[in-house]
């Protein structure tokens, strides 16, 4: 009996000291805040060269590491999909279940998961962030809405019902007086953050900002500290904003520097120079606003106590944007939430620099986003780094610091295979063995990067052109003709590519009809 006595307390305390380590193994686990604003230029914020109050971000930048060639997917929701899923997207198919999210990944590696803000991948029921992974959702499941009332239809959605959720199904038909979107988005933030930390399980928060994508619609207050900042015009903004990227040694002063793509006139010829000021003024005052709501999630991290085991990323979805709507008139003042208005293609031009082209586009302005990463003790503080990422490679990322895994099959589905690589040596200050080959496309784009050669199909033009990014990353000295073998094989590399994705053909000049 002695024996068996003996026998019961030590099995006692071998499974106590199992749930001990267990629970400070679990405790140990690094948080995930992963922060993807909307339409916001490689230039806009302050530590990568813009004039917008950016202090919050900032911080994260001097607390940790600034990337200089990191790749988003040139628009809203292929960006998301590629995000989540780890894979280039499926140009014929969305969010699909031959496909895993981080919150499904992560989820099963012990996490809590949460996702607020914009989701634009589907409203199906397979298409839903709490069917994919995530426990905890507020946001807009569509691409963009009015900042101050959602659901108030504006002539560019074409009578497209707007679809808000809260507490994760709920659709909501009505809002506050004192109603904004950045606002709301990181409130739902932060109060996942507060309730997550004070449980044991480690936790990934994803915040999905709608700013600075239009409608341009900002507070007052936000407004006025723009005011007349931006009355020196587009071609100053730029030659200011390439001034500071220099001195700050995140692009090379041997570039090229593109001159102003064809929708953008010179600042002088303007004829309504304070309408247009103030339009880059509220897109300012947007980003602003932004920054105010992610000082409040980094508050929430201090409180809680975690900022030393979470990793915080910040990034854009696509380079800034050059659409224009029909209210886009001088009678029409930007700002206000009776109006929908956009920044037009000028101030897009300035918010990319120093590259060409914009959203939608796969030149270096359409796919190059700011990647900001801070995580204390594992990452170097005030860091910079030129190693090339992609969006498609924070899956295999996350998934390694969390000690799950990808899986081959999932819920009965057979799952494609992941597509990215870990960032976890770079994130260290390492470097890695990168991917051999990058492709985009969307709208008629296409690109593919393999080392620093870049073959672009110029579909104004009708044609490839090839650059090398080492020398030339502004992409304004085409070697196509040069290097005739090189074009070749890279666009072998995307034809593969293409066909795997379902992306389409370039389309080329159509061809005449000949005489009869």
């Amino acid at each position: 009996m002695k024996n068996q006595n003996t026998l019961a307390a030590c099995t006692r305390y071998s499974l106590l000291l199992i749930s001990i380590l267990a629970a400070s193994e679990l405790a140990a686990r690094t948080n995930i805040v992963l922060i993807l604003c909307d339409d916001m230029g490689y230039s806009d914020i302050g530590c990568y060269g813009g004039e917008v109050r950016t202090p919050n971000i900032d911080r994260l930048a001097k607390e940790g590491l600034r990337f200089t060639q990191f790749y988003n997917c040139a628009k809203c929701n292929t960006t998301r999909a590629s995000i989540l899923t780890g894979l280039h997207p499926r140009f014929r198919a969305g969010l699909t279940r031959d496909m895993v999210t981080i919150g499904e990944v992560l989820g099963e590696a012990g996490y809590r998961c949460a996702l607020s803000g914009k989701w634009h991948l589907g409203r199906g029921k397979d298409q839903h962030p709490m069917e994919r992974g995530f426990e905890r959702y507020w946001g807009l499941l569509d691409g963009c809405c009015n900042f101050f009332n959602p659901v108030q239809r504006d002539p560019a959605f074409k009578g497209a019902r707007v679809r808000v959720l809260g507490d994760g199904r709920k659709p909501l038909k009505s809002f506050p007086d004192d109603f904004y979107m950045t606002d709301a988005i990181t409130d739902h933030a932060v109060n996942s953050i507060r309730d997550f930390a004070r449980g044991d399980a480690p936790f990934l928060v994803h915040v999905c900002y709608t700013a600075p994508h239009y409608p341009l619609h900002a507070k007052p207050e936000d407004i006025a500290r723009y005011k007349d900042r931006y009355l020196g015009g587009w071609d100053e903004l730029r030659d200011e904003r390439h001034a500071r990227m220099v001195s700050m040694g995140l692009i090379d002063p041997k570039w090229k520097r593109p001159g102003r793509e064809s929708k953008v006139g010179p600042w002088e010829k303007e004829k309504h120079k304070e309408w247009q000021a103030l339009r880059m003024a509220v897109y300012a005052a947007m980003i602003d606003s932004m920054d105010q709501g992610i000082g409040r999630i980094l508050k929430a991290l201090d409180d809680a106590k975690v900022v030393e085991e979470t990793l915080v990323l910040f990034l854009s979805d696509n380079g800034g944007c050059s659409e224009q709507f029909p209210g886009d008139k001088p009678a029409n003042l930007p700002g206000l939430k009776e109006n929908y208005t956009t920044c037009g293609p000028a101030w897009a031009w300035a918010q990319n620099t120093p590259f060409r082209r914009y959203k939608a586009w796969t030149q270096e302005g359409g796919i190059s986003t700011p990647l900001i990463a801070r995580w204390p003790g594992k990452i170097k503080a005030g860091t910079l780094t030129e190693e090339v990422g992609h969006i498609i490679d924070f899956l295999p990322t996350f998934a390694e610091i969390a000690g799950g895994s990808y899986p081959v099959e999932y819920k009965g589905k057979s799952i494609l295979a992941l597509e990215g690589i870990s960032l976890l040596p770079v994130l260290k200050g390492g470097v890695r063995k990168g991917h051999d080959v990058l492709c985009w496309y969307w709208g008629g784009s296409h690109a593919v990067r393999q080392g620093s050669w870049k073959l672009v199909w110029e579909k104004t033009e009708k044609r490839w052109a090839l650059y090398d990014l080492e020398k030339d990353r502004t992409e304004t000295n085409d070697l196509s003709g040069q290097h005739p073998e090189k074009v070749e094989l890279l666009k072998k590399a995307y034809q593969e590519w293409r066909r795997r994705t379902g992306a389409p053909e370039p389309k080329g000049p159509k061809k005449k009809a000949g005489k009869k």
